[in-house]
């Protein structure tokens, strides 16, 4: 049959599913039955199709989708024992032990003598036993602290203690269970008004552990308590409780949208209304915080951070964006409300530093996620509108709200920041205003200066009219909030020919001067941090100098002040710290044009870009140095945490490059590690810009290779390391990425079954055996060292049995290549492989006829672990088979063996023991007799 008609045919795709999953390919196995169960037309026939794509999928560790097709057998066939067990083994790893149970039961009930059948029976009993005994423990425990927090005549300590215990309690499902049952939800509402703060956060912390992974119960938590209470309690102007307020609703989000992904099946399907009410009710109290006086700012900032999270898509293959438009329709306005608030008037709600920066995320993010010209449009229209309403109404307070408002959207959607700008008289009015005598009309008409210079549409504009204005504030202005915003314009504009030493703005040393200033203001700590703040935007743009980057890694305090106020409350100054970081480590991307090109260039009298000599790689080593003297790498894992719609992607995959950089020397990795570099990368690895995960992966490559794993990432943390290793296994990353990253995967499969498990959990082994065939021979030997490592799992060993493979030939004919590193890798493989399989010994004569002549060159190597691997190889075949045994007697190897029995001089030689038992074998076996002086000879040779 051809491979055509094969996959019209849903027997031959059912047989060739079958082959694959004995081959251990689960992935082929579960395509090849989807693609059956699309032609099968009998229902039998599908019955056993699901029940197979089950094991696939039990396989997988995907118990949700096993039991799914498991029920779909079922449904077909009640009398399936096969459909019957699987489905109760998936059970049993979801935790819904009692079903779990009821299978087993019924299975154990039509073949009472099947052993598999009655272990799983005793199993569920004893864990059905261990968590009925845990909740009736728990039982008495929930309801003596309920009475301790009820009882008003207790002392405050007795109280706190029990909040505290009922925080952990509710960690854990059984505990959660019981709080829920006995009426916890109206207790923790009343301890919610309590005037004791540490009570309140307990409160919310209970609820945390109540509505994790639980969307039932999330959901009768949300309609009990109320987004009333909830959003209350996070407008407070305690900031503690307001970030635990925060971090509870992005809990109930998560449940509540987990849920509606996930097909809920069973006894709970009748129980679990769709939650979509729920999240849109949510989502409508955050937007109505937004303009709200009786808001505290943080209590804003979490709101705002809350709809970044969780308005837009997550991935863009999703079609649905109808939350992020209906968002836009209700409350587009009252977010532009909040970005044109100026906090110095009197009028508007509660700010904090933030708040604008946030706004501008937002507003960004509701903009990129409009998938059609006619949405964007909308959009231009309500900013617009918005704008024009305020520019103009009678009286300056309007426009400066107007132009904050512009500010904002210049720093978040720029074509809108920029259509606005353009509207009739706003240029103008900024300008006129940067002369203003009142120091808040200064303050945000500059402020609009600066971001609309950062466009190159304005740039040249402001350029011609603008600087001369910059330079007047700069110099003459009495006030260094208004001095430090006209530096930074200032800065912006000299900075516009980037990393290009050519493109000078401004007259030679003006920009030294100008990052003087800059570091001057820096460090002086009697400025408010907004001005600071400003002072390292100004760096931001003046790090593209080299020589500005070489002052500024040698003014210690400059870089201790930047690095303390990256650890400060003010995250808007986030994005400006990574940018310069980038810029002194150079970890930005440079393209090296083609010199034939520049040649042309020249010729023809274009602009050829020049690199700055102190750009060098020498100059930037010695940067990196300095800047791991001073502690760059505890403000990185600082800014790291910080949980701010500040801390945007391309922020994050600046962190990521410098984090990059800083590992690139062997003899820095273990600094960065010890600060925490390690724990840091793992978040920049899997939430970040695709550019960003792929530096921070690639840098945990680089410790995984020459730290200790166990040492670098201990504990669970260890595991999360796989899956970025493993995405750096693509095509569309460098050779070097592929190779560090197989390196890396060596090390993590040497130290334990769990991880090896991990790696092929995380769909590896495939990549890997791509890469075995690559023609780059660093790589191909990487890959095979890191399958070496992997084949001591049971599961990698069985794909070498499979038939119709070439794996086992491949580790054959490698063993015989020129290069040393894999012929060690392949030769060490194959060693492993023939002592825990012996069944793979029979098959090597079939794999080439050259199989005698290789492992004979092994022998004969002057290498010694090449030697030694060799003669295991051997072994272990004359232990398999005497036939095996007789074939290598009857070649070069008898004598070979016999010389490497005798040993060498000198150094003792770990292969004449492993030798000198091969000759035993073949003495036993009878195909070679010892002679007087000791060495061995075949029977069929001549005295």
């Amino acid at each position: 049959m051809s491979e055509s008609e094969k996959q019209k045919d849903p027997v031959a795709l059912k047989e060739e599913g079958n082959n694959l999953f004995k081959a251990g390919d689960m992935q082929g196995a579960v395509c090849c039955y989807t693609k059956a169960l699309k032609l099968t037309e009998s229902q039998g026939d599908s019955a056993v199709l699901y029940r197979n794509r089950s094991a696939c999928y039990l396989k997988l560790e995907e118990y949700s989708k096993a039991e799914d097709d498991a029920s779909k057998a079922l449904d077909t066939d009640p009398g399936d024992v096969k459909a019957r067990f699987r489905r109760a083994q998936a059970y049993q790893k979801l935790g819904r032990l009692d079903q779990a149970f009821m299978d087993a039961q019924r299975c154990a009930q039509l073949e009472p003598k099947n052993r598999a059948f009655q272990d799983l029976l005793r199993q569920l009993g004893a864990q059905i036993q261990h968590k009925s005994a845990q909740l009736n423990s728990t039982d008495a425990r929930v309801q003596q602290m309920f009475s301790v927090l009820l009882d008003s005549s207790a002392k405050d300590s007795d109280r706190q203690k029990a909040a505290q215990n009922l925080v952990v309690l509710s960690r854990d499902e059984g505990g959660a269970e019981q709080i829920f049952r006995n009426d916890g939800v109206k207790l923790i509402q009343k301890l919610l008004l309590s005037k004791q703060e540490d009570v309140v956060l307990s409160a919310l912390r209970t609820l945390v552990g109540l509505c994790t992974g639980h969307q039932s119960r999330t959901m009768a938590i949300v309609n009990e308590l109320g987004m009333d209470q909830l959003c209350a309690v996070m407008g407070s102007g305690a900031s503690n409780v307001s970030l635990a307020a925060c971090h509870l609703l992005q809990v109930m989000f998560e449940a509540l949208t987990e849920g509606m992904k996930r097909e809920i099946r069973g006894k709970d399907e009748a129980i679990l209304p769709e939650p979509s009410k729920e999240l849109r009710s949510m989502v409508r109290h955050l937007l109505e915080m937004m303009p709200a006086d009786n808001v505290s700012g943080p209590g804003r900032d979490s709101a705002i951070n809350l709809l970044v999270k969780q308005v837009p898509r997550k991935s863009l293959k999703n079609p649905d964006n109808s939350l992020t438009l209906w968002v836009i329709d209700q409350g587009l306005k009252k977010i532009l409300c909040v970005a044109g608030t100026v906090a110095e008037l009197s009028e508007g709600p509660p700010l904090t530093e933030n708040t604008h920066m946030s706004c501008s995320v937002l507003l960004s993010k509701l903009y990129d996620d409009l998938k059609s010209d006619k949405e964007r449009e909308n959009f231009h229209k309500l900013c617009e509108e918005f704008v024009q309403e305020h520019f103009r109404q009678p009286g300056l307070d309007a426009k400066l709200r107007a132009i904050q408002t512009v500010s904002v959207l210049l720093q978040g959607p720029s074509d809108v920041g920029n259509i606005t700008l353009e509207m009739s008289g706003m240029m103008d009015a900024v300008i006129s205003l940067c002369a203003s005598e009142d120091v808040t009309h200064q303050q945000v008409a500059v402020e609009a200066l600066i971001h609309a210079a950062g466009k190159a549409k304005r740039a040249s504009f402001i350029t011609a009219n603008g600087v001369a204005l910059l330079k007047d504030l700069y110099k003459k202005s009495e006030n260094d909030r208004i001095r430090v915003r006209a530096l930074v314009g200032l800065c912006k504009l000299g900075s516009a020919g980037g990393t290009d030493f050519s493109m000078k703005q401004f007259a030679e040393g003006s920009t030294l001067k100008l990052a003087k200033q800059c570091r001057k203001w820096l460090c002086n700590k009697s400025l408010p941090p907004t001005s600071r703040r400003w002072s390292v935007e100004g760096l931001a743009y003046l790090t593209f100098d080299a020589d500005v980057k070489e002052e500024l890694v040698e003014d210690k305090s400059a870089l201790l002040a930047m690095f303390d106020l990256a650890k400060s409350e003010d995250k808007t100054v986030l994005f400006a710290v990574g940018s310069t970081l980038v810029n002194c480590t150079n970890s930005y991307d440079v393209e090296k044009p083609d010199p034939q090109l520049v040649e042309l260039a020249k010729y023809a009298k274009q602009h050829v870009p020049e690199e700055h000599p102190k750009d060098a790689a020498s100059y930037v080593e010695k940067r990196l140095v300095k800047l791991l003297e001073v502690g760059v790498v505890s403000a990185l894992v600082c800014m790291v945490k910080q949980e701010s719609p500040a801390l945007t992607e391309a922020c994050r995959e600046f962190i990521a490059r410098v984090f990059l950089a800083l590992v690139e020397r062997q003899e820095d990795r273990g600094a960065v590690v010890a600060q925490g570099g390690g724990k840091a990368l793992i978040p920049l690895a899997t939430d970040n810009t695709e550019v960003g995960k792929v530096k921070a992966a690639q840098a945990l490559a680089k410790i995984a290779i020459t730290s200790n794993p166990e040492i670098a990432f201990p504990g669970e943390r260890m595991y999360e390391v796989v899956r970025p290793l493993v995405n750096l296994l693509k095509l569309e990353c460098t050779l070097l990425q592929n190779f560090e990253s197989l390196m890396a995967l060596t090390n993590l499969a040497g130290i334990s079954e769990r991880l090896r498990q991990k790696i092929i959990k995380e769909k590896a082994l495939p990549r890997i055996e791509g890469y075995m065939f690559e023609e780059n021979e660093l790589v191909r030997a990487a890959a095979t060292e890191c399958m070496c490592n992997l084949v001591l799992s049971t599961e990698v060993q069985e794909l070498f049995l499979a038939t119709g493979s070439d794996r086992l030939k491949l580790l054959v004919l490698y063993c015989g290549e020129e290069d040393e590193r894999l012929r060690k890798a392949a030769a060490g493989t194959l060693a492993m492989l023939t002592a825990e399989q012996p069944e793979v010994c029979a098959r090597i004569p079939g794999t080439t006829t050259h199989w005698l002549e290789i492992f004979q060159a092994l022998l004969l190597s002057e290498i010694s672990d090449l030697r030694h691997r060799g003669v295991v190889i051997v072994q272990n075949m004359m232990q398999a088979e005497k036939g095996l045994a007789e074939a290598l007697m009857e070649s070069e190897a008898l004598e070979i063996l016999t010389v490497l029995a005798k040993g060498g001089k000198g150094t003792p030689d770990p292969s004449a023991k492993v030798a000198q038992k091969c000759l035993d074998k073949a003495v036993e076996y009878g195909i070679v007799r010892s002679r007087e002086d000791g060495t061995e000879e075949s029977k069929g040779t001549e005295p």
